[in-house]
């Protein structure tokens, strides 16, 4: 079309490296997903259990394949941490080069991301283990690995929740200039 101007977002190197980050994150969720199969409820509903008795009972009522696919998923997540933090931190990255963010902005994206992933680890052990040591699963036990993925999930979910809305800004503000046919 003669006298339509286009106004294109280039990508930077840090874009490349978000898309790529989160590309490996997506191939090892959905590889975690394909993994558990029909069991993939059973892990946000254990992570989320201050039971040990509601621990133990879900545990006690998945079949034995169910409980191979349920031990199986857990060296996947052994990676799987490690792609989510990477990627949270490209994004966070990413973003920086796109609007200002304030240092404790920049601080906070840059532990949470690490300390989510730590987390998860964390609950990836205790998992494990409780697994093979059914009478070592007790309220306090449960209580504290479950404490640690819900702050996983609040950190890890929080910062994807900021990146989001920075980036709906950025390409917003990016559509908007392009509408109104100014460059840059």
């Amino acid at each position: 079309m003669v006298g339509t101007s286009i106004v294109r977002m280039a990508l930077t190197g840090s874009d490349r490296r978000l898309l790529g980050s989160a590309v490996v994150f997506v191939v090892s969720q959905v590889n975690i997903a394909r993994v558990l199969g029909a069991t993939a409820p059973t892990v946000g509903t254990i992570q989320t259990t201050f039971s040990a008795a509601k621990y133990r009972k879900i545990l006690d009522n998945l079949e034995p394949e169910d409980l191979r696919r349920y031990r199986r998923h857990y060296y996947w997540d052994m990676v799987h941490p490690l792609t989510f933090a990477v990627a949270l931190r490209a994004g966070a990255r990413a973003l920086a080069d796109r609007r200002p963010l304030s240092p404790g902005t920049r601080r906070t994206l840059a532990v949470a991301p690490a300390i989510a992933a730590a987390g998860d680890y964390v609950e990836n052990i205790a998992g494990l283990y409780l697994l093979d040591h059914r009478d070592r699963i007790d309220d306090t036990t449960v209580r504290a690995a479950s404490t640690i993925s819900v702050t996983k999930w609040v950190l890890a979910l929080g910062c994807f929740a900021y990146l989001s809305q920075g980036f709906l800004r950025v390409w917003t503000g990016a559509g908007l200039r392009r509408l109104r046919g100014e460059k840059g």
